[in-house]
């Protein structure tokens, strides 16, 4: 009996340690966990975007958008139907704003605004944008 109880009780606490080794603050065995294999982040967010999509906006209209959970600037990269733009971001605690102007070359088109967000690793990058109606 008395081993019965000794084997309950290290079964238990291995189960314990096994689960708090999992869930704890995201260290452990999870994909996105820190468990010795490098350092975790918090994938980034895209929001905020002017124009609105599908919105009407003049060539070289300027455009912007929030990001957070990013560590520089020059992770942000642009681009306009393809066309790379330069963009201005400042940090506003706990984001970045980001500016840029639509191309003078697109006029009387729809265009993509393509927002990728470039990082170490694959899980810390993100991708999204909108689409506006470009007149001319």
């Amino acid at each position: 009996m008395k081993n019965i109880i000794t084997i309950t009780f290290m079964a238990c606490f291995a189960l314990s340690a096994a689960q708090a080794t999992e869930h704890h603050s995201g260290h452990g065995g999870g994909a996105m966990g820190g468990g010795g294999s490098g350092a975790a982040c918090i994938k980034p967010k895209l929001a905020k975007f002017f124009p609105e999509h599908l919105a009407t906006a003049a060539p070289e209209s300027d455009i912007s958008f929030v990001v957070l959970n990013i560590n520089h600037p020059d992770q942000i990269e642009v681009t306009v139907k393809g066309i790379p733009v330069t963009t201005d971001a400042e940090f506003k605690d706990p984001f970045y704003l980001v500016k840029a102007k639509l191309p003078a070359s697109l006029r009387n088109t729809v265009a993509r605004i393509n927002v990728k967000i470039n990082a170490k690793s694959a899980h810390c990058e993100a991708e999204g944008g909108w689409l506006v109606k470009i007149a001319g």
